[in-house]
This record gives C-alpha cells, structure tokens and sequence, in this order.
C-alpha cells in the first residue's frame, strides 16, 4: 500500500503510539489507523461515509488526503539520461 511509504511523521494529523494498533499511524487522539480511509476510498466509500462510520472528521481526512498528494508532488532526483547517440533513422 502506497501509505506505507509515506513520511506520516510529518503529517500533524496523525501519530503512532508504541501499543497502540501495533504503532500502526492513526488518526491523532484515535485508534483508526490511516490506511483505512485509503482502503475504503479504494473500495468506492465516499469521504462522508468514511466520516459517519469511522467517527473522524472531514477536516482530519482532508489533512491526510493532501498530506499524501503533497508528498506525492514532492520533486524527485533528475533522471539520468542515456546517451546521446545519433539515430539512423531521421525524424
């Protein structure tokens, strides 16, 4: 899962409690683990029904859900190029 290779220690939302959910990442104050709002939002639940049955907020799923896409848009190392050989075939 793609939560598992995020740096969930900077997302002020939530924390991970040694004991708790096996120090799974939960929702801070809680013991509803991250990587449920992915896998039910994979499952086709709306956010509003994430709420009403997880009893998180709207705004603690906001938080997660653009902690993630933030990360995901963090730049990565240029790539390395190949070698510029002349090709045959012209364009």
């Amino acid at each position: 899962m793609a939560t598992a290779s995020l740096d969930w220690s900077q997302c002020p939302a939530v924390e991970s409690v040694p004991g708790r959910r096996s120090g799974a990442w939960v929702f801070r104050d809680t013991r509803m683990p991250v990587a449920t709002v992915f896998e039910n939002l994979e499952a086709g639940a709306s956010i509003d029904e994430i709420v009403e049955q997880f009893h998180v907020t709207p705004q603690q799923i906001k938080a997660v859900l653009e902690f993630a896409a933030r990360s995901l848009d963090a730049p990565s190392p240029a790539p390395v190029l190949a070698s510029t050989t002349a090709n045959a075939h012209s364009l």
